[in-house]
């Protein structure tokens, strides 16, 4: 459960953020899974997953700012499967769907993406590599880039509202596309993993 440590590392230099609740703590068929929650005062909140075992790493993370502004979140996939499947997804998510976002000086995503459409709550700057595992920090500055312009974004504005129904229909949307449903539910079973969804990962839909 190293291999991204220097993505997590990035993530705590860039905001000051304030850990407020273990959700799980999980060990299950050779699986651990960890999930917490943080605060920020001008974000929601930020919610981690941890998801490992002897052949996967997964660590997922989306930060929800506050409302008011019309910010997006920011969202990170970063997925060890096995040794020939490693893949690094981060993103502007906007609340909004079909709402095209889109960040000068950031490269824009071409051609068809599974599971992530830009325009619908994903932006046209969505970063997706594939990659060996011995080369995911080869995409850390971009990470860092990203991450840099996402905290520009939120002190710029420094929203303040708390009204979580903007969330929902991106909730509902990105419990559709979720890719590790089917792995947590072999490890922890269909009802425990049904609860973890529906009131962790995507409690605003």
């Amino acid at each position: 459960m190293n291999l991204w440590n220097n993505y997590k590392e990035v993530l705590g230099h860039t905001f000051d953020l304030t850990f407020t609740q273990q959700w799980a703590n999980w060990s299950s068929n050779g699986a651990e899974l960890r999930a917490n929650l943080y605060t920020h005062p001008y974000f929601i909140k930020m919610r981690e997953t941890e998801v490992w075992d002897s052949r996967c790493d997964i660590y997922n993370t989306i930060i929800y700012p506050k409302t008011g502004s019309n910010l997006p979140c920011f969202g990170v996939d970063l997925m060890k499967f096995s040794e020939k499947k490693v893949i690094i997804v981060f993103d502007y998510q906007h609340p909004v769907e079909n709402y095209m976002f889109s960040v000068d000086g950031l490269p824009k995503q071409e051609g068809n993406i599974r599971f992530f459409e830009p325009g619908n709550h994903f932006s046209e700057n969505i970063y997706v590599a594939k990659c060996a595992p011995s080369e995911v920090d080869e995409h850390l500055d971009m990470f860092k880039k990203y991450l840099t312009k996402f905290k520009d974004m939120v002190e710029c504005k420094k929203p303040t509202g708390e009204d979580t129904a903007f969330y929902s229909d991106f909730d509902k949307y990105m419990k559709k596309l979720d890719p590790v449903a089917g792995f947590l539910s072999q490890k922890f079973g269909k009802e425990k993993t049904g609860s973890f969804i529906d009131e962790f990962l995507f409690c605003y839909d």
